[in-house]
């Protein structure tokens, strides 16, 4: 069995490359890979945890997480192809809506 120390590394290590993501691209399609990137490091984290401990409560939990993070990618994709079409870039510093 795999010790419980891999799986949080494992999940420390994409939180880490998701906030490293955030912090260095601009993009915003990157940025929002990067955010889920770290919400699955939160999720492996979670099941890890509920694993080891014999509670199922942090399994149902991540099931929540990943249907509201299903009906999020579809909006924030979806604001995303609008944006571009508005804009014809989608540069996070070059996006300002309230200038027109």
């Amino acid at each position: 069995m795999i010790p419980l120390s891999w799986y949080l590394v494992v999940s420390a290590v994409l939180f880490t490359i998701g906030v490293v993501g955030i912090f260095f691209r601009r993009d915003l399609i990157t940025l929002f890979m990067c955010i889920e990137l770290q919400l699955n490091g939160v999720n492996l984290a979670l099941i890890a945890f509920s694993r080891y401990l014999p509670d199922i409560s942090g399994q149902i939990i991540v099931f929540f997480v990943i249907t509201v993070a299903a009906a999020e990618a579809a909006v924030g994709l979806a604001i995303m192809i609008a944006l571009f079409h508005h804009k014809e870039h989608l540069d996070s510093e070059r996006v300002n809506l309230m200038q027109g």
